[in-house]
């Protein structure tokens, strides 16, 4: 049997990144229902939890995704073989060292490994002159420095820097999924629809929602849930019903594949909105940053490596399993129940947050049941990658 997984970028970020999604949740669990006492780098399980799923189980997708997406924009082989396989360690012995109360240790392996990736997307992206890429590889490079002022605030050396680290990793990622979005999601719709479709692109749209998404960073940075971020949030919410409804067709809910990411682009435009209501209300901010996580940044990766893994492993990505259709309605359920149940019953709200989480780990067990090998073995069609 041949061995495939050191091949391209997504293979084994996709499949370590997807078991690590299990394993720190089925974790939390554990520890959230006070089964678990366990010694964390960091000052509180809590902040654990919010740090590995934006450093380390979202960091792998997006690592795993734009190493892939890397070779197709600049047709320059990206990083395989050894070098990727030590990319990898570096990640998974921070996410080990997570797990103990060695900070130092987690620090050094854990940027090391967004250092060598910022390296490693930016050399095809240069020998390739393909300049209009440098703005993803930017956001990479913030997000290390975010991580590192998380760190130094857990050492106890930057006050406040571990809440500023996690919510600007959180918007850097967000804002990762935008700029993506704005790229991929017309381009899957046209050619998934199975009819003559041209979606809408306002280049005024894309340049003033991204420049205010950069203030509402800042300003709930400053004075998290303040006036000017509230107010922010609320435009940046009208500005991204008017793009989801320029790229809207009712050919999406064929596809499994599309109607997936649409649905966590709602609830990236439901995050602002709740935001909002945050900031002029009683109701709890944790429910706009479920969205944002659970909803937007979880189903938007699950459907990413979900569509990615079948089109570079040489399968259709217009006739999936039915399968995935079944996952991808777990999924979406449990962020429902995350985000949408404790708004209007939230007196139920453990049991909200219990139910999401068996959602989360029965969908992830499903993709990983159904990609591990596609994964680990070659493409079906011959072709390297």
């Amino acid at each position: 049997m041949k061995f495939a997984l050191f091949n391209l970028g997504f293979r084994p970020f996709f499949l370590f990144g997807s078991l690590y999604a299990l394993v720190s949740v089925a974790v939390w669990v554990l520890i959230y229902s006070s089964q678990l006492d366990m010694q964390t780098a960091d000052s509180s399980p809590m902040i654990w939890h919010g740090h590995e799923m934006i450093f380390g189980y979202a960091a792998a997708v997006i690592t795993g995704f734009l190493l892939t997406a890397a070779r197709n924009w600049t047709g320059i082989q990206t990083l395989h073989g050894w070098p990727l396989f030590l990319l990898l360690l570096c990640w998974l012995i921070a996410r080990i060292l997570g797990f103990t109360d060695r900070l130092l240790l987690q620090a050094v392996f854990d940027n090391l490994f967004l250092l060598f990736f910022a390296v490693a997307l930016t050399r095809p992206i240069v020998r390739a002159k393909h300049w209009k890429s440098l703005g993803i590889v930017s956001k990479i490079v913030l997000l290390m420095a975010s991580n590192i002022v998380f760190y130094l605030g857990g050492a106890h050396v930057l006050e406040n820097g571990e809440r500023i680290g996690l919510f600007s990793g959180l918007y850097l990622v967000i804002a990762l999924i935008l700029v993506l979005s704005r790229r991929v999601l017309p381009f899957f719709t046209e050619r998934g629809v199975g009819y003559p479709v041209e979606l809408t692109n306002r280049l005024w749209l894309d340049r003033i929602s991204l420049l205010l998404f950069l203030f509402f960073w800042i300003a709930d940075i400053i004075d998290y849930g303040g006036i000017l971020a509230t107010l922010l949030a609320a435009i940046l919410f009208v500005l991204h019903v008017i793009r989801i409804h320029g790229w809207y067709t009712p050919g999406i809910w064929r596809q499994p594949l599309l109607w997936c990411l649409f649905s966590a682009y709602v609830f990236i435009i439901l995050g602002f909105l709740l935001k909002t209501l945050a900031g002029i209300t009683t109701l709890s901010p944790n429910l706009a940053i479920h969205a944002f996580t659970y909803g937007g940044i979880g189903m938007m990766t699950l459907g990413m490596m979900s569509r990615v893994a079948l089109g570079h492993t040489g399968r259709n990505v217009y006739a999936p399993s039915s399968a995935l259709f079944w996952m991808f309605v777990v999924f979406l359920s449990g962020a429902v129940i995350r985000v949408i149940f404790p708004v209007f019953a939230p007196g139920h709200y453990l049991l909200w947050i219990q139910w999401s989480h068996i959602h989360w780990l029965i969908a992830f067990s499903l993709f990983v049941f159904l990609y591990a090998s596609k994964l680990i073995l070659p493409r079906v069609d011959g072709k390297p990658g």
